[in-house]
C-alpha cells in the first residue's frame, strides 16, 4: 500500500516507508472499504452490463447500466481520497438513482422483478451504510463553531522543545570551541609554523 501512496503524493512530499499502527476509525474503514467496493462494482458494471441487464429484466438499458459504473468508479476513488465526505455523498446520491432505476424493473410483465428485488434490497442495505459512513466522518470532523481545535501543547519539533534548544545550545558551544581553536591557531602562528 505504501508504493500507491507514493506514486499519489507530490514530489516534495515526504516518502512513505513504512506504516505503523493503524489510526483509522471504524467509519473511515468502513468508508475505505465502500470505496473500494464501489470501483469493483463500476467495473462488474462497465464490463458485464448485458448479463446485469439481463437478469434483471431491463434489456435495452445497458448503456445506463455502463455511465452507473463509471459514476460508482468515480465516487470510490473520491470516497478513497482524504476528503472522503464528497465521495459518500455522491455515493448516497447514486444509490438514490439506482434505486429508482430498479424500480422501473418491478414492473408486473417483468418475469425478473424478483431478482430486482432482490437488487433493491441490496441497494437499501448499502446505502444504509452510505449514510452511516457519511454521518460517522461528518461527526468526527465537525468543529463546533467558535471552539476550534487547540493546538497549544505541539511544539512542532519531533522531539519536542527542550530537545531542540539543547541541540541549539551544544551548537553554539561547538561553533564557540572551534573558533577558540582557529583563534589561538592565529595567534601562534597557524597549524605549521
Amino acid at each position: 500500500m505504501t508504493f500507491l501512496t507514493n506514486i499519489t503524493r507530490s514530489q516534495g512530499d515526504p516518502k512513505v516507508i513504512t506504516s505503523g499502527p493503524s489510526s483509522l476509525s471504524s467509519s473511515d474503514r468502513l468508508a475505505r472499504n465502500l470505496g473500494w467496493f464501489s470501483i469493483g462494482l463500476g467495473l462488474v458494471e462497465i464490463f458485464a452490463a448485458n448479463r446485469i441487464t439481463g437478469a434483471l429484466g431491463m434489456h435495452g438499458k445497458e448503456n445506463h447500466v455502463r455511465a452507473f459504473g463509471v459514476r460508482e468508479i468515480t465516487s470510490g476513488f473520491m470516497t478513497l481520497s482524504v476528503d472522503k465526505r464528497a465521495g459518500l455523498a455522491s455515493r448516497i446520491a447514486g444509490d438514490a438513482l439506482d434505486i429508482a432505476t430498479l424500480a422501473t424493473a418491478m414492473r408486473s410483465d417483468n418475469h425478473k422483478r424478483h431478482n430486482a428485488a432482490f437488487a433493491l434490497l441490496m441497494v437499501a442495505g448499502v446505502t444504509f451504510l452510505d449514510i452511516i459512513a457519511t454521518g460517522a466522518t461528518t461527526a468526527r470532523r465537525y468543529v463546533q463553531k467558535g471552539h476550534g481545535r487547540s493546538y497549544g501543547e505541539r511544539s512542532g519539533f519531533p522531539q519536542g522543545l527542550q530537545a531542540a534548544h539543547g541541540m541549539a545550545r551544544k551548537q553554539v558551544e561547538d561553533q564557540q570551541a572551534l573558533s577558540g581553536t582557529a583563534s589561538s591557531l592565529t595567534k601562534s602562528g597557524g597549524a605549521g609554523g
